[in-house]
């Protein structure tokens, strides 16, 4: 699902809090209420499927308190507004990575000339260790 969609979809579903904010602003950051925290309640939305439900669930167990509510914040900015743009695309971006299928790694196989290279100094290590070893020649003289 394309992040816009997801979006567009959500929308109407993301609960919305203020509070004060830490960060840049000055004296002005003790008056006004600029941080945002976007609320997603992931059992009872409409726009996601049971399947993608269940997704979210445990992809981003971490990130979901005991009610079932998948929380972004941002303080960001010294705007409001700016932090609620900023924490509804984090929002989105965090929904929509969780949703995308992970690609299974396929794993590459060694060249030619690295198993040639690999085996040489397999050799090379042989022979070392070869020459360290006592002969029942020279023990004898």
């Amino acid at each position: 699902m394309l992040r816009k969609e997801l979006q567009e979809l959500l929308a109407g579903e993301f609960v919305m809090s203020t509070a004060r904010s830490g960060g840049p602003g000055g004296q002005n950051v003790n008056k006004t209420n600029s941080k945002v925290e976007v609320r997603l309640k992931i059992d009872t939305s409409t726009a996601l499927t049971q399947e993608e439900k269940s997704i979210l669930l445990a992809r981003l167990k971490t990130r979901i308190n005991s009610e079932g509510e998948l929380i972004v914040a941002s303080q960001r900015y010294r705007s409001q507004i700016k932090n609620r743009q900023d924490a509804i695309a984090k929002m989105i971006k965090l929904i929509a990575g969780a949703l995308t299928e992970k690609k299974a790694r396929i794993p590459t196989k060694p060249t030619d000339k690295s198993k040639e290279v690999r085996l040489e100094k397999k050799r090379q290590r042989g022979s070392l260790k070869k020459l360290r070893m006592s002969r029942e020649e020279d023990l004898n003289e």
